[in-house]
């Protein structure tokens, strides 16, 4: 099996290695393996788990409700229907967001064609 370091592994995902470490602290990178001198060693389970991690908190999931998914990722597969369920509901707040992220954008562009026919 190949593994990546930290450093490695914030490139791949262009994010700060303190990021990482913080995910890690808050036990949403359990199961990371440290090689000899206790540096992180990154599998691409670890690392797919960590782009899941970002793809969550991008998504403006708490990191509570990350850390839940993960402990029932860790669980195993007793937990798929709460899984689903959750990323269901994610998915629902996440569309609600869009929407009304778009409704505000239209006030934004209505603001900066008044201002630009104001200056014209």
């Amino acid at each position: 099996m190949q593994y990546c370091t930290i450093g490695e592994a914030s490139a791949t995902f262009n994010i700060p290695e303190s990021t990482i470490r913080y995910y890690e602290k808050k036990g949403l990178l359990p199961l990371i393996e440290r090689d000899e001198a206790g540096r992180r060693l990154f599998s691409e389970d670890q690392l797919a788990l960590l782009g899941t991690v970002l793809c969550l908190k991008n998504t403006h999931m708490p990191i509570s409700a990350i850390k839940q998914y993960i402990d029932w990722v860790v669980e195993g597969d007793s937990t798929i229907e709460l899984r689903l369920e959750m990323m269901k509901k994610h998915k629902q707040a996440v569309l609600d967001e869009i929407s009304l992220m778009t409704e505000s954008l239209s006030g934004i562009d209505e603001k900066i064609t008044r201002y630009t026919n104001r200056i014209k």
